[in-house]
């Protein structure tokens, strides 16, 4: 039997077409599974190889159930990533009109990327949310919900039309999801490598957030993501989920990860692994005195000045 990766299903599901994106997809047994968790505790329990979920948004954001996921239980490593562009269909039942419509399903995610085509066109339809957008077009198939904002290509897998297409409200719309494996040691470098973690304070003071992000700004690394998520703790107990550019192999990055590791109550290392917006020749220059090269010939200056030979 070939090993398998779970991903967010039912089948038809934006994160289905996204995994397929990867060459190593074809040699894997793809199993959907019905949630971001069910598929991620499937790589905890060794059922599956790896898990492929939607991590971040451009219109809002972090995806909350995949971060808190990500924070809580064994740790997992995110090893690839990949974007897709999201454009939504309003897919019903065949021969349904637009003014039949009362209900209408997806996604959360999916919500604030078409409320203002729903507001124009729906104005008076309810909206209830299902674990996936291609189980929202389930739903309409079974006749619990009139349409559902699903990708087009859905409609053939559960015998519906697709009333409208095209849907966004935010141009270039582009969702980002990830691959998830069990801690391992992270793929070499390509040089256009993304760093993520999570960072619990050691206490709540004045400049706490400052002090976290200047482990990062001393050393000239651009952060791509900063979200805080409740810790469960209480009101105002927050971690924070960073997204950096570099690979912890890069000597400035393993730096300000030490630095987070001595000031922090605890950093949850979740992988160094090639970025999906840019290649290396996309990659902004480094600032000046943050290259492995000047780290190396700055630490030589130490030992140096440790032996008398300054």
């Amino acid at each position: 039997m070939p090993a398998s990766y779970a991903y967010l299903g039912p089948e038809g599901t934006f994160t289905e077409v996204a995994l397929r994106t990867l060459p190593e997809a074809a040699t894997r047994e793809l199993i959907p599974y019905v949630s971001v968790q069910s598929a991620l505790d499937a790589v905890r329990t060794g059922e599956a190889e790896a898990a492929f979920v939607p991590i971040e948004n451009s219109v809002e954001g972090g995806i909350t159930t995949t971060l808190d996921e990500l924070v809580a239980g064994a740790p997992l490593m995110i090893y690839r990533e990949v974007l897709l562009s999201i454009t939504f269909a309003l897919l019903v039942r065949p021969g349904t009109k637009i003014s039949d419509i009362k209900t209408v399903s997806a996604h959360p995610a999916a919500q604030p990327q078409v409320r203002n085509w729903m507001k124009a066109n729906l104005p008076d339809a309810l909206w209830e949310s299902a674990a996936s957008n291609a189980d929202a077009a389930r739903l309409v198939q079974e006749g619990r919900y009139d349409a559902a904002f699903a990708g087009e290509f859905a409609a053939a897998r559960y015998g519906l039309e697709a009333l409208e297409t095209e849907i966004h409200d935010a141009e270039n719309a582009q969702t980002r999801f990830v691959l998830v494996g069990r801690p391992a040691r992270p793929a070499a470098p390509t040089g256009a490598d993304k760093t993520s973690v999570v960072i619990w304070q050691r206490d709540d003071h004045p400049g706490g957030l400052r002090d976290l992000l200047g482990e990062f700004a001393t050393r000239g690394i651009n952060l791509m993501l900063l979200q805080s998520r409740p810790t469960g703790a209480g009101i105002g107990n927050y971690c924070f989920c960073v997204d950096a550019e570099g690979h912890i192999s890069d000597r400035r990055v393993a730096e300000a990860l030490m630095g987070l590791k001595r000031i922090c109550l605890q950093v949850r290392f979740l992988g160094s692994y090639p970025r999906a917006d840019v290649g290396v020749d996309g990659v902004r220059p480094l600032f000046p005195g943050t290259s492995d090269e000047e780290f190396l010939s700055a630490a030589d200056w130490v030992a140096h000045c440790q032996d008398g030979r300054f």
